[in-house]
């Protein structure tokens, strides 16, 4: 019985994630990625996952996914949060003094307005990114990682993802390839419009992993 309660305890690690970290994921979709950590890690008691829309706007879009995925991650003790804006996201009330090992946004996007290689479609992702960067500066630990899973072929790399995370104190530690594989049961969801619940191609992309710029430093990066 002692062994078994041992084992329990032991750190289960998922790529870049860790069983003993607290993590906090923002912008889910079907809630596959989430439930491919838990179901790494054995337990999901250390995870928080939020989506954008509505519980009732999750399950009608992913419906083929999202209800057994949820269901699954509640009963191992993932905390489930939806209509959470990344722009507010440190102000929701069950994350106010919370902070995270990591937080984790992959393949962000502001929806399909402009066509990808417009300036006007472009600004509008780097506004959702510089919005989530914001928040996460203050929920993040002395010690902890921002992720963000981002496309790095044109016109993605017009994004600018890591002038943007220095905009707000964070400095790039790793840019780590990312290859869906390593993830089994995760789908990545284009999220918006009639095609909301496909897929699409991740092709040439990296997992890009930032931390808070020492004090000193940042002030004086921004002289």
């Amino acid at each position: 019985m002692g062994e078994a309660i041992a084992d329990t305890k032991q750190e289960k690690r998922v790529v870049h994630y860790s069983s003993k970290q607290k993590i906090l994921l923002v912008g889910e979709g079907n809630f596959s990625f989430a439930s491919c950590l838990a179901k790494g890690f054995g337990s999901a008691k250390n995870m928080v996952a939020t989506s954008l829309e509505s519980r009732e706007s999750v399950l009608a879009k992913y419906s083929n996914a999202a209800p057994r995925n949820l269901t699954e991650l509640e009963d191992m003790g993932c905390v489930i949060l939806h209509e959470v804006d990344v722009h507010t996201m440190r102000q929701h009330p069950l994350l106010l003094d919370q902070l995270f090992d990591r937080i984790v946004f992959n393949f962000p996007h502001a929806g399909f307005v402009f066509m990808e290689n417009q300036k006007s479609q472009i600004k509008l992702h780097q506004d959702l990114v510089r919005r989530f960067f914001n928040s996460a500066c203050e929920m993040l630990k002395g010690s902890g990682e921002v992720h963000v899973t981002h496309k790095t072929s044109h016109p993605f790399s017009k994004w600018e993802i890591v002038k943007l995370a220095e905009e707000v104190g964070l400095c790039l530690v790793e840019e780590a390839s990312f290859s869906r594989g390593d993830y089994p049961g995760y789908l990545n969801k284009r999220g918006s419009g009639k095609k909301c619940n496909r897929t699409f191609p991740v092709g040439l992309c990296s997992t890009y992993k930032f931390a808070k710029l020492p004090l000193l430093e940042f002030s004086q990066t921004t002289l």
